[in-house]
Parts: C-alpha cells; structure tokens; sequence
C-alpha cells in the first residue's frame, strides 16, 4: 500500500497498514495512517448480477433476431456468388449469374423458378428473368448450384440479385 506525508507530500511504499503512527523522514511530520476502504460486498455482487442480466438479455435478444431473420427468409435461400462477362458467337456480350439456392429448413421442398433480377445503385429493377434451376427438389440442409445466362442487359445496371418465384409449402406445414 501506499501512504502519503500530509505535510511535504513524500510518499512511502508499505507492505501493510501500520498500527502506530508513523514519522516522516523528510521533514519529520508525524501522522496517523488511516484504515483503507474495504470494498462493499454487496455492492461488487450487485454490479456482477447486473452484468450477467445484461449478458442473459442480449443473448437472448441476439438469438430472437437471428430466429426472425431466418423466419422471413423462408425454407429456400438463393445466394448470387459471381456473375461473369461472357460474348456469344454474334459478338453480344451477356452476363452469366453463378449461385446456389440452400434449404435451411428441416422438410423436403420442390424447388420453383428463379428470377434474376437487374437493378440501377439505388435499386431500382431495370430487367428481370425467370428461369428453372437444374434440381427440382431439395432435400434438408442441401444446396445446389445454379448458372444461368442473362439475355443482353440495360445500360446502368449495377446490382444483380437472385430471388425465388413463390414456394409451395407441404400440406402438413400448412395450418
């Protein structure tokens, strides 16, 4: 612990609270060593309960809004993973959309059309494609690719996105 001369200011290192006054050696003031504060207990349980409550709601919170966003996205998830500049023979140039569709669910689902759909920076659609993806039933958990070439494009586009024609969902899920 560390202590302080009340008079010059020297400081002194001590191993422990000393028991009688003690006397400087700098300018000789003599001078009793107050006890230190202990800590309030209850204060250091009060404030390690808040930290759990506070580590419990946002837990909590984190996994409601992973167990929404999973819930608005449906059983069926398509992700574009790259679109790649292509010519055909003619010299046109067409885009050519690279992706997977995932079933994140745990039931059996036909896979329906896929639109490809082409919008400006600020998202407005400029072109749109359907097409059928190569599997039409995905198991639980599976994925599968998908590549599909885009018929010539509109000046401007800057966001390719790949989204699900409307899914069919099992009698049995239906309520």
């Amino acid at each position: 612990m560390k202590i302080k001369c009340d008079f010059c200011k020297t400081e002194y290192a001590m191993d422990k609270n000393p028991n009688t006054p003690v006397k400087c050696a700098i300018c000789g003031n003599v001078w009793r060593v107050a006890e230190p504060q202990k800590k309030n207990s209850w204060l250091l349980f009060f404030a390690a309960l808040c930290a759990l409550l506070s580590a419990i709601v946002f837990t909590v919170v984190a996994i409601t809004h992973h167990q929404i966003k999973t819930a608005n996205r449906g059983p069926l998830v398509a992700v574009v993973e790259s679109v790649e500049a292509a010519t055909d023979d003619n010299g046109v140039q067409h885009l050519i959309v690279n992706g997977t569709v995932t079933n994140v669910s745990n039931e059996i689902y036909g896979l329906p059309e896929l639109i490809i759909i082409s919008a400006d920076e600020n998202g407005k659609i400029l072109a749109q494609q359907k097409f059928m993806p190569s599997a039409t039933l995905l198991d639980a958990g599976t994925s599968v690719k998908f590549a599909h070439t885009l018929a010539p494009q509109p000046s401007g586009v800057r966001k390719i996105s790949a989204h699900l024609a409307e899914i069919q969902v099992p009698q049995e899920n239906k309520k």
